[in-house]
């Protein structure tokens, strides 16, 4: 693993991990009661993160495929496409 890639996985763990810490709060304010605005915009924080996390995901895909396209794991450009349009 090179160095780029470290801190891409870092970065996209750190993305996961605030997601996750959103939703443990969205979690707490549904069994506290909390208001629907505030658990809307907790989860709506929750969804946005996850997006942003899996659309990371999909790049470096993206860019080790057209890094090293006949590598055993790289995917097709239909394939990519389709991971794409999964977080659409």
């Amino acid at each position: 693993m090179t160095t780029d890639d470290s801190a891409q996985q870092k970065k996209i763990v750190n993305r996961l991990r605030r997601a996750q810490g959103q939703l443990a709060a969205v979690i707490n304010a549904v069994e506290a009661g909390g208001s629907c605005k505030d658990v809307v915009t907790q989860l709506a924080a929750v969804s946005s993160a996850l997006d942003r996390a899996g659309f990371v995901i999909v790049s470096t895909a993206m860019r080790e495929c057209l890094d090293n396209p006949d590598a055993e794991n790289s995917l097709s450009v239909d394939e990519l496409e389709k991971l794409f349009l999964t977080l659409a």
